[in-house]
């Protein structure tokens, strides 16, 4: 029988994950494309599915989609951020699975973070999209 996981004993690891995480979900809270980008590697993709195919956007070009829409803060919408679980991987790489919603539209990402000479970073986002009424 496989043994059961052991919790991750690198509590500064975490704590340095959560952080970026905690500022990536602020800043799409609050449209702030400078928290986003902070959070954000300036290499970084984001990919979902549509219609069955692959759609990539560049970081900045979603930065500027950002900074171009309402954000949730100012229309006064409810936060429903809540992370699902951090698997930190090693010492350098970490996925993160969590959701999060802009009203009517709630996602579900997926996060791979690397920690880099600046430290931890969003690498690559892969994300699904549910509209509700």
């Amino acid at each position: 029988m496989p043994e059961a996981p052991v919790p991750n004993p690198d509590t500064a690891a975490m704590a340095a994950i959560e952080a970026v995480i905690h500022t990536y979900l602020d800043g799409l809270y609050e449209g702030d494309a400078d928290k986003l980008a902070a959070a954000f590697h300036p290499a970084s993709e984001l990919r979902s599915e549509k219609d069955g195919a692959l759609v990539e956007v560049r970081r900045d070009a979603w930065l500027e989609a950002v900074r171009a829409r309402p954000n949730p803060k100012a229309q006064g919408l409810t936060r429903h951020d809540r992370i699902l679980a951090i698997d930190l991987a090693g010492p350098e790489l970490a996925v993160v699975k969590l959701n999060c919603a802009i009203p009517p539209r709630f996602f579900t990402d997926v996060l791979v973070l690397l920690k880099l000479a600046d430290g931890w970073r969003i690498v690559s986002k892969a994300f699904r999209t549910e509209t509700r009424g």
